[in-house]
């Protein structure tokens, strides 16, 4: 598809007709165009799969002015600095999660015991959840990331999570800062910023993009570097290459292959020599984007070197991932801390033995058995 065209006709799963943007500067100019629009109360927009749920807070599916009004408030959370200032915590957490690992194996399934713990405890500790809560959490947040279940189970992790995300608000009065989001309730239901629906669903959506998509990341970027020992050797003689080698595996790997699932032309519009209409949907397909030969040279080589930035894993323009800085941090700290604590490490069984999920709408790994 890349090779034929920037944008080509497709179909959803439903058989919806989409456009598919393949290539990377077309998924730039898509991602950025004021034309496109993500605002879901159009009647002629597909829905994800939870079709049923309330529209207050999931500010990814709203347009300027909507969108910028919540994003503004979140920054104060999400920005560089106070992600900086959570890197102690996320230290602990990945130092926490590497003693268990050690304890528990070798053999040990790095997927079970550390690229899915890092994430949901680091989730955690941004959400101010207790210590004596964090199990309780860590299952329901597995419960929704997995894709062959029952519906009704996760029908009822949704609905815990949100009942505890609304307990949560209602404590902010005796802990104002305890965690985003008593910070966020305490700071801005008062003042009507913010209701408390449109809070948990900005609670239940960060905690949606925060734990699959860097669990993923982690376990697949070890496997990668993994099978690339001699990247592997100068990424251990030089920590500074940490940085780096987090952008590439995110180029790489682009666990979400799909930035923008459901958005549509709002006006007619030309990508490229492709005519597309008003009304027309479309999807930018990140993963096809970034292995484009236009914008990175041997793009399906891996190469910690490469300058991987700007890649769109995290999309681009006003709707970029406000998680970012997180996930960055948290990418760098949990494979640098593996990759110290544990030098020796490597597969247990044969590559061709692992399961991948390739039926998740975040790709990655069942499971990964390790060894030291």
């Amino acid at each position: 598809m890349r090779a034929a065209a920037p944008v080509v006709r497709a179909a959803l799963p439903n058989g919806a007709p989409v456009w598919a943007v393949t290539r990377y500067a077309e998924a730039r100019q898509i991602l950025s165009d004021p034309r496109i629009s993500s605002n879901t109360g159009r009647p002629e927009r597909p829905r994800g799969p939870d079709d049923d749920r309330p529209d207050d807070g999931f500010f990814v599916d709203m347009d300027p002015p909507e969108h910028s009004r919540f994003r503004r408030l979140l920054i104060s959370e999400l920005g560089a600095r106070p992600i900086e200032a959570l890197r102690p915590d996320l230290q602990r957490i990945a130092d926490t999660a590497i003693d268990e690992l050690l304890e528990a194996g070798p053999p040990a399934d790095l997927v079970a015991l550390y690229a899915r713990r890092v994430p949901s405890r680091v989730l955690c500790a941004l959400f101010g959840i207790p210590a004596g809560d964090h199990a309780f959490f860590e299952s329901r947040l597995r419960m929704l990331s997995v894709t062959s279940m029952d519906p009704s189970v996760a029908a009822q992790a949704s609905s815990d999570v949100r009942g505890y995300l609304r307990e949560l608000i209602s404590d902010a009065e005796r802990a104002p800062h305890e965690g985003m989001i008593r910070r966020l309730a305490a700071r801005h239901l008062p003042t009507g910023e913010l209701t408390t629906d449109e809070l948990i669903n900005i609670g239940f959506l960060l905690l949606l993009a925060g734990y699959d998509s860097p669990a993923n990341t982690i376990s697949l970027g070890m496997l990668t570097l993994l099978r690339h020992p001699a990247q592997l050797a100068a990424l251990r003689a030089g920590p500074g290459l940490l940085a780096g080698a987090i952008e590439e595996l995110l180029r790489f790997h682009s666990v979400q292959d799909w930035v923008s699932f459901d958005r549509v032309a709002a006006e007619d519009l030309e990508i490229g020599s492709v005519r597309i209409r008003a009304g027309d949907r479309l999807t930018v397909l990140a993963a096809s984007a970034n292995r484009d030969v236009r914008a990175f040279e041997n793009p399906d080589d891996f190469d910690i070197h490469r300058p991987a930035r700007p890649h769109v894993a995290f999309g681009h323009g006003i709707h970029q991932c406000i998680g970012r800085n997180l996930a960055r941090a948290e990418l760098q700290v949990a494979c640098g801390t593996l990759l110290t604590r544990i030098p020796t490490l490597r597969l247990a069984i044969e590559f061709g033995e692992l399961p991948f999920a390739g039926d998740a709408p975040f790709f990655g790994l069942h499971a990964m058995p390790v060894t030291w």
